[in-house]
């Protein structure tokens, strides 16, 4: 009984497994495997300390990857006003990010499953640590630049983004992988809110936002710091890449060709959707929330209309908190539910997923709802619909790491982030300035349509969640097939 999209020849699969390219034998998540074989439980020859150590440094560069992400919406008053963008040319920066993001994840995926991911984890932290502070020196009448910059940056995180979950994979077995996978991805939502709080807080301080990019600099310096010592990326073993990448030859169409036929499943392609749904809602919210709230308050009198270069930012610091608080609750009740649901049911990841994703849908309308009646009930409530979505984010990942096969997890993993992201969060936050104008434009330039403009955009995001739980649940049908089927090969 086959259930996959594409399912590659039993002959041909098993040729690929006995004789693998030369150029994939050593690299990559291939390395851990290919010395084991695909039913040996996992034993690693370093410590479990180093082990933990590894993840611990992976978690905190994570965790800086995220505060970069989110350094921009946290200060995207002042940015706005000191650029001098609309609503839709702010949006814009994030989709900007984005799209160089994603671009870039499987270029790194391809490299990440052949060469050494600790020095393409090294270089791309060192890489957008720069870009990051050069960030910081762009002048009002630059605007262009800091475009390009936010893109730039984009393609620094993708390198590490695509590669760190397989350093994880490779180091634990099944059971603690997911707990370590867990700890994670809750940098992710961490990191974000982290990014909000350190851009705000560092405005409010120096009275100048460009200070959050410096200190976001020194932050990613120690992460580089911390994983160049535990890589021991020494002069022998950077040579020995160099030429290794000179003198291997790569068959590109024959890769992809394998590709496909050893990942291309119906629960990988359904879950990547699921959460492509779920990138599209957290771009969205997490670039333009804090603005949502400010001009929810603006009609309701309770503060005055930013008119100023230096506006309040106390909407920023309240989110990032709660973006902290739901994302560690989150991911751990996700992880743990899976965990204990795995035992009765074997479909019980996408189950969760699923239900996840349509209970914040709900949550969030109900936020957009109150948000001119009471601004209390709509923190309440947008902090219940991003404690449901981060409930997802390592179970996801963990779904993707059993019905992809070993050899081609960092490959999966960028296609995953370049699908998701083109699809989700590199258009969202632009789709709903871009709507905002059009609404805005067609009515009375007010206090008031400032506020609906945005109120009516924001529910393209309640439906968008509720198609992902769609997705997730269509995952349910075949991620028990398609775990069996990765174990075969």
């Amino acid at each position: 009984h086959e259930t996959s999209c594409l399912k590659e020849p039993r002959g041909e699969a098993t040729g690929l497994q006995s004789q693998p390219p030369p150029e994939e034998q050593n690299y990559g998540a291939t390395e851990a495997h290919e010395r084991q074989g695909p039913f040996v439980s996992v034993s690693r020859n370093s410590s479990a300390k180093r082990d933990y150590l590894t993840v611990g440094v992976l978690c905190y560069a994570n965790l800086i990857n995220f505060m970069d992400w989110f350094i921009v919406p946290g200060i995207l008053l002042d940015i706005q006003q000191y650029f001098n963008l609309s609503d839709g040319e702010a949006g814009l920066l994030h989709t900007v990010f984005i799209l160089c993001y994603m671009l870039a994840a499987p270029f790194f995926g391809y490299l990440g499953d052949r060469y050494n991911r600790k020095i393409i984890l090294g270089a791309g932290i060192f890489f957008w640590s720069v870009v990051t502070l050069g960030t910081s020196f762009i002048s009002e009448s630059y605007h262009w630049i800091f475009f390009l910059s936010r893109g730039l940056v984009g393609i620094g995180t993708a390198s590490y983004s695509t590669v760190a979950p397989t350093i994880i994979a490779d180091q634990f077995d099944e059971g603690k992988r997911t707990t370590m996978l867990s700890v994670f991805y809750i940098c992710i939502p961490v990191g974000s809110g982290l990014g909000y709080v350190l851009a705000s807080g560092m405005a409010g301080v120096t009275g100048d936002w460009h200070w959050a990019f410096r200190v976001s600099y020194s932050l990613s310096l120690m992460g580089l710091s911390l994983s160049l010592y535990l890589s021991g990326l020494f002069c022998y073993r950077l040579k020995s890449w160099i030429v290794h990448i000179g003198t291997s030859s790569h068959p590109i169409l024959s890769n992809l060709s394998r590709f496909f036929l050893l990942t291309f499943s119906c629960s990988f392609v359904w879950s990547s959707l699921g959460l492509t749904a779920m990138a599209f809602v957290t771009g969205a919210l997490g670039v333009w929330v804090p603005m949502f709230l400010h001009r929810a308050q603006v009609v309701q009198g309770t503060v005055s209309p930013c008119l100023e270069k230096s506006c309040s930012l106390s909407n920023s610091l309240i989110f990032g908190g709660i973006t902290i608080g739901t994302g560690i609750l989150g991911v751990i009740a996700g992880a743990e539910a899976a965990r204990r649901l795995r035992k009765i049911n074997n479909r019980a990841d996408p189950l969760i997923c699923a239900t996840s994703m349509f209970v914040s849908a709900l949550c969030l309308f109900i936020a957009l709802m109150m948000a001119q009646r009471n601004i209390t009930s709509t923190f309440i409530f947008i902090a219940f619909g991003e404690l449901f979505l981060s409930a997802n984010w390592a179970v996801v990942t963990d779904i993707l790491l059993y019905v992809v096969t070993p050899r081609r997890q960092s490959t999966a993993i960028a296609l995953q982030i370049l699908v998701s992201h083109l699809l989700g969060d590199a258009g969202s936050p632009y789709l709903v300035g871009t709507i905002s104008n059009v609404i805005q434009a067609k009515n009375n330039h007010s206090v008031q349509w400032g506020f609906r403009s945005l109120q009516y955009s924001f529910i393209i995001c309640v439906f968008v969640g509720v198609i992902g739980g769609g997705f997730f649940l269509l995952t349910s049908f075949y991620v028990e097939d398609d775990r069996k089927e990765a174990e075969k090969l």
